[in-house]
C-alpha cells in the first residue's frame, strides 16, 4: 500500500527543450546475474544515448518478473575520471531491491563522448533531465505524474555534485545521497584564494588532460597554475558550475556524507550544503564516514545500505524504513595492529550541531615568532600528498606523525598537558595578528595532537591555508583562523600543538622570499560537539560470510547430547586459553597409514585472529570439523578453555561457526530463523544477544521478509549473524571468502579484526593469502596434514629491511642513483613495479618523505616479502 505524502507543485512541461532523447542501441545487450535459485535476477541493458554534442554510454538495471508493477528509478553518478561500471555492483543491488536504476558515463569519461565541463548545468545537468525524461517512458517506472517519475540520485566525488545539482535544476528529482563532494569547487580548489595545486593537477590529468576539458577551463587551469594565484573570473567560472550557485532551489531530502580523511573536499563542504539544504526546509542528515578521497575505510557496506534505507523512506514512502540519526560519525577505537585499519564505532545525536558547538577554550603558550617564506617556496612543509591515496592518512593511523615542517619556517604554540581527555568535533579557531615584508601572507595552519613523549600526530593530515592580505604596513592584522574540521580524541597528557607554516607541498605559495610575524591574539577555541552519543565499541554492522548449517549443527548437538560419553577432566591451567590442540591425529575412513592430520599442535591466544593456511588437501577443514565437535580425533587432545572437546561437550556452547552450506528454511522470517536455532540449543533466551547480532547483520526490515526472498549477499549477512548468536568466545569460519567480490572480503576482513579487537579469538581457513596477510595476527601453516610452521605473521613472512616501493611510472636512473646514496640506504634497484630499496639504518617514514622530496611519484610501500612468498617456501621445504 502506497503511503500518499504532500508532493510540492511540478511543472507539467517536459524538460527536454525541444530535443528528443533518441537511444541508439550500439553493441546493445542484456547481461543477467543470479546470485542464487532465490534471488531475484537482474538484467542490464547497455545502451548509448543521443546528447546535443554528445553520446553518452548508459546501464539500466531492473530485476524480478514484477510485470506492471512499476518501481522508483535511481540514478547512480561516478566519481572523477571513472565511469559506470565503478557503480556497477552497487545498482545491481538498489535493483535487487526495488529499483530501477539508470548509471551512465558522464561527458569525457568511460565510452561517452564530449568535454568534461565539470559539471556544466548547460550540459552534464542538462544530461540528466533528459535522463530523467528516459525514466519517465519506461513502463516499470513509478510516475508521480504526466513526464515525472519517482526518482533519486547518488554518487561519490564528481557523481555526488551532480545528485545535488540535479536536484537543484531539476524538480522532478525526488532525493539525493551526495557522498564526498564539494558544495563550491572554488572554494574546493581555491580555499580562501590560496591554489590547492596538486589537487587541481591530478584533476586535470586524471581527466586526460586540457584536451578532454572545455577550452575555458583549460585556459584557466592553464592561468592559474602558471600565477600560482587564482584570480576572479576562475574563482566565478567554478564557483557558477558548482550547487552552491542554486542552493536555494534544493529542497528534496538529502543525506550528505562526508570523508573526515579528505584534503580535496574537507569537512565545511558537507557543513554548508547541510545547512543550505535543512535552510530550505528538506530533511537532512549528515554522516561523516571514515575514509575520503585521501585514502582510510569507506565504509562501504554501511554508506551504501543507509542509502537504500534513505531511498526506501523517501522514494518507496516507507515509513518503517530506518534512516539513521541526523548527525553521524565514525570515531576511531583504536588501530588494529594486523593491518593499520582503524576499529570504527559510531557517535551520534539527533540534530547536526555544526562545526562550531560545545566551545571549549585552550590556551597556548608563545609570543610573537618570526619565521621565513623561502624563495621558491622550497622546501615545502608536508601534510598530505594526494595521488598516495591512503597512503600518508595510514601512516597518521600509526601515529608515525609523518607531517614534516621545516625549522625556520613556522611559528608553534603549545597548550599545557591536557588534564582530562579532550574531544575535538568540528573547526577549531585561533586568533592572531600577522605582520610581514610583504603586504600578502600566505599561512598554513594545523592542529597536532602532542603525546607525553613529545610526538605529534596530524589528524586526518589536514591542514588549512589562509591567505592575509594588507599586513605590511603598520601594526599589521589581526585575523580569526579557522583550521581544518576534524573529529579528534585527545587523552590526557596530551597537548595541543597549532603551528602556521609558509609552505605545504600540496599548495602553491609566494615564490618571492618573505618573513612573517605571528603574534596569539587569544586562546584557541574547540569544538567538542557534547551532544554526540559515542557507541560502545561493536563489530561492523554490513557483513558478508558463508552461510552456517546451524539447524543441522543445532540437531546434532541435542542428538548427542543424549549419549555424551565421559571426558576429561577440566584442565585449570588452560582455563583461559581459546584453543590448545596437542598431537592430533585423524586417519582417512578405512586405512590404517593414511593421515588427514597427524601429531598437529598449536596455541591460541585471546585477541588472536588466527590463520589456518595449507594447499588443497592439508587437513584444514578435518581440523576444523573435529575442532567444532563434527568429528572424533583418533589421537590427540583438543582444549577450548580447558574443556577437552566432545560431540556435544557444553563448551561448544563458547564456539560459534560457520562453514559451506544454508540451513535456513525458506518460508520462515530471517528473524524467525535465528529464533528457532536459539531454541534448538536449548540454552536461555536471554544469553542469545540476538538484537547484538542483529545490529550486526544488518538486515533492517528484511528481517520479516521470508528468506526465500533474500538475496545472497543478505543470506550470508544472517548466517554471520547466526554464527554470532550468543556472542562466542572462539568464531571459526571455513573459507569466508568464497564467492564474496572485493568489497564483500573487505567487510569480512574488518569483521574478523573487530571481532577479535574486542578480546574474543578468530581462526579462519583461508586460500587467499593476501587477505590472511592483511587479517591475521597469527598462522597455523599446514601441508599432508603435518604442522609446517606456527606464529606472529611478521615472523613467517620475516620483516626484513627490504622495502618494495611502486611508482606511478618507471623511476629515471639518475633518481635512483640519488636514494642509493641516501644516508641509512644500503642500495636501491628499480624494478618493473618500482624501486627495491635495502634500508641500512634508515626507517620507512624518512625513506617515504625523501621520496616525496624528489618527486617520486609513489603508490605504495610495504615490505618486500610478501605472505605467498613465505607460504610458498615453507610448503616446497615441507615437500622436500
Amino acid at each position: 500500500m502506497e503511503i500518499p505524502t504532500p508532493r510540492r507543485p511540478r511543472p507539467r512541461t517536459r524538460w527536454l527543450a525541444g530535443a528528443a532523447v533518441a537511444a541508439v542501441l550500439v553493441g546493445a545487450g542484456t547481461w543477467t546475474a543470479v546470485a542464487s535459485d532465490s534471488t531475484p535476477t537482474v538484467h542490464r541493458a547497455d545502451q548509448t544515448m543521443e546528447m546535443p554534442g554528445a553520446r553518452i554510454d548508459t546501464s539500466y538495471f531492473t530485476a524480478g518478473d514484477d510485470g506492471d508493477k512499476r518501481r522508483p528509478a535511481v540514478l547512480l553518478g561516478h566519481g572523477f575520471g571513472g565511469s559506470k561500471n565503478d557503480v556497477r555492483a552497487q545498482a545491481e543491488k538498489l535493483a535487487r531491491d526495488g529499483y530501477a536504476v539508470l548509471t551512465w558515463s558522464a561527458r569525457g569519461f568511460g565510452e561517452s563522448t564530449g568535454k568534461i565541463g565539470l559539471n556544466d548545468p548547460a550540459h552534464e545537468v542538462k544530461d540528466v533531465s533528459r535522463l530523467i525524461d528516459w525514466l519517465a517512458g519506461r513502463p516499470e517506472v513509478q510516475l508521480d505524474a504526466d513526464g515525472d517519475p519517482r526518482v533519486g540520485m547518488s554518487g561519490a566525488s564528481y557523481g555526488g555534485a551532480i545528485s545535488l545539482l540535479g536536484a537543484g535544476y531539476d524538480p522532478r528529482v525526488d532525493a539525493i545521497a551526495p557522498v564526498i563532494t564539494y558544495w563550491n569547487l572554488a572554494d574546493s580548489l581555491f580555499p580562501d584564494g590560496v591554489f590547492k595545486k596538486l589537487w587541481a593537477g591530478i584533476f586535470f590529468s586524471t581527466g586526460g588532460g586540457c584536451d578532454t576539458f572545455e577550452k575555458q577551463l583549460c585556459e584557466m587551469y592553464d592561468r592559474v597554475a602558471v600565477a600560482g594565484k587564482p584570480d576572479a573570473a576562475a574563482g566565478e567560472l567554478l564557483a557558477e558550475r558548482s550547487p552552491s550557485a542554486i542552493g536555494d532551489r534544493i529542497k528534496v531530502p538529502s543525506l550528505i556524507v562526508q570523508g573526515q580523511t579528505d584534503s580535496l573536499f574537507p569537512l565545511s563542504q558537507s557543513d554548508a550544503m547541510a545547512k543550505a539544504i535543512k535552510g530550505n526546509g528538506a530533511p537532512v542528515a549528515v554522516d561523516w564516514m571514515a575514509g575520503g578521497h585521501d585514502g582510510g575505510n569507506a565504509e562501504t557496506g554501511r554508506i551504501e545500505s543507509r542509502i537504500s534505507s534513505w531511498f526506501d523512506h523517501y522514494l518507496k514512502k516507507d515509513t518503517s524504513a530506518d534512516t539513521g540519526p541526523a548527525f553521524r560519525v565514525s570515531r576511531t577505537g583504536g588501530v588494529d595492529s594486523t593491518d593499520g585499519q582503524a576499529l570504527l564505532r559510531g557517535a551520534s545525536s539527533d540534530s547536526y550541531p555544526g562545526l562550531r558547538s560545545g566551545i571549549t577554550n585552550v590556551t597556548l603558550s608563545g609570543r610573537a615568532q618570526s619565521f621565513d617564506n623561502p624563495a621558491g617556496a622550497s622546501p615545502p612543509a608536508i601534510s598530505t600528498v594526494p595521488g598516495l591515496g591512503g597512503g600518508l592518512s595510514q601512516l597518521s593511523s600509526f601515529g608515525m606523525g609523518l607531517a614534516l615542517d621545516f625549522p625556520g619556517q613556522y611559528a608553534r604554540f603549545d597548550s599545557s598537558p591536557l588534564d582530562r581527555s579532550l574531544q575535538v568535533t568540528g573547526s577549531p579557531t585561533f586568533r592572531v595578528t600577522v605582520k610581514a615584508d610583504t603586504d600578502d601572507a600566505v599561512l598554513f595552519g594545523k592542529v597536532y595532537d602532542v603525546g607525553p613523549d613529545g610526538r605529534q600526530v596530524l589528524p586526518s593530515q589536514l591542514v588549512a591555508p589562509i591567505r592575509v592580505e594588507g599586513v605590511k604596513a603598520g601594526n599589521g592584522r589581526t585575523v580569526e583562523l579557522t583550521l581544518p574540521a576534524i573529529d579528534h580524541k585527545l587523552e590526557a597528557g596530551h597537548r595541543l600543538r597549532v603551528v602556521l607554516a609558509s609552505t605545504d607541498l600540496a599548495y602553491a605559495s609566494p615564490a618571492a622570499p618573505a618573513n612573517y610575524t605571528v603574534t596569539p591574539a587569544g586562546d584557541l577555541s574547540v569544538p567538542t560537539a557534547p551532544a554526540l552519543a559515542t557507541a560502545a565499541p561493536t563489530l561492523a554492522w554490513w557483513v558478508w560470510g558463508l552461510p552456517l548449517a546451524g539447524a543441522l549443527i543445532a540437531a546434532a548437538l541435542l542428538f548427542t547430547a543424549r549419549r555424551r560419553v565421559s571426558a576429561p577432566a577440566p584442565d585449570p591451567a588452560l582455563a583461559d586459553v581459546p584453543l590448545q590442540i596437542t598431537d592430533l591425529s585423524k586417519r582417512y575412513a578405512k586405512s590404517a597409514d593414511r593421515y588427514a592430520v597427524r601429531d598437529l599442535s598449536f596455541r591460541v591466544e585471546k585477541g588472536q585472529v588466527l590463520g589456518l593456511l595449507g594447499p588443497n588437501g592439508a587437513g584444514k577443514t578435518t581440523t576444523l570439523r573435529m575442532l567444532m565437535g563434527l568429528i572424533t580425533p583418533d589421537a590427540g587432545d583438543i582444549r577450548v578453555f580447558g574443556h577437552a572437546i566432545r560431540p556435544g561437550a557444553p563448551v561448544l556452547s563458547h564456539v560459534g561457526s560457520f562453514v559451506e552450506g544454508a540451513g535456513f528454511l525458506p518460508h520462515l522470517s530471517g528473524r524467525d530463523n535465528l529464533e528457532l536455532y536459539w531454541r534448538a540449543t536449548g540454552r536461555p533466551a536471554e544469553d542469545s544477544h540476538i538484537e547484538e547480532a542483529l545490529e550486526i547483520a544488518g538486515l533492517g526490515d528484511a528481517l520479516a521478509r521470508a528468506v526465500r526472498t533474500y538475496s545472497q549477499g543478505m543470506r550470508q549477512r544472517l548466517a554471520i549473524a547466526q554464527a554470532m548468536l550468543g556472542l562466542p568466545d572462539l568464531l571459526i569460519l571455513d573459507e569466508p571468502t568464497n564467492g564474496l567480490d572485493p568489497p564483500q572480503i573487505r567487510e569480512m576482513r574488518d569483521v574478523m579484526i573487530r571481532y577479535a579487537a574486542n578480546g574474543r579469538t578468530v581462526i579462519v581457513s583461508s586460500h587467499l593469502l593476501s587477505e590472511v596477510e592483511q587479517t591475521c595476527t597469527h598462522l597455523v601453516v599446514m601441508d599432508r596434514g603435518r604442522l609446517v610452521q606456527a606464529g606472529p605473521v611478521a615472523e613467517i613472512t620475516g620483516s626484513g629491511d627490504s622495502v618494495l616501493v611502486t611508482t606511478a611510472g618507471q623511476v629515471p636512473e639518475p633518481v635512483v642513483d640519488k636514494i642509493a646514496a641516501l644516508a641509512g640506504i644500503g642500495s636501491a634497484i628499480r624494478t618493473d613495479e618500482g624501486l627495491l630499496v635495502q634500508l641500512d639504518g634508515a626507517s620507512t617514514n624518512t625513506l617515504v618523505t625523501e621520496l616525496i622530496r624528489m618527486d617520486v611519484a609513489l603508490t605504495g610501500v610495504g615490505p618486500h616479502r610478501r605472505l605467498e612468498d613465505a607460504f610458498l617456501t615453507l610448503i616446497s621445504g615441507a615437500s622436500a
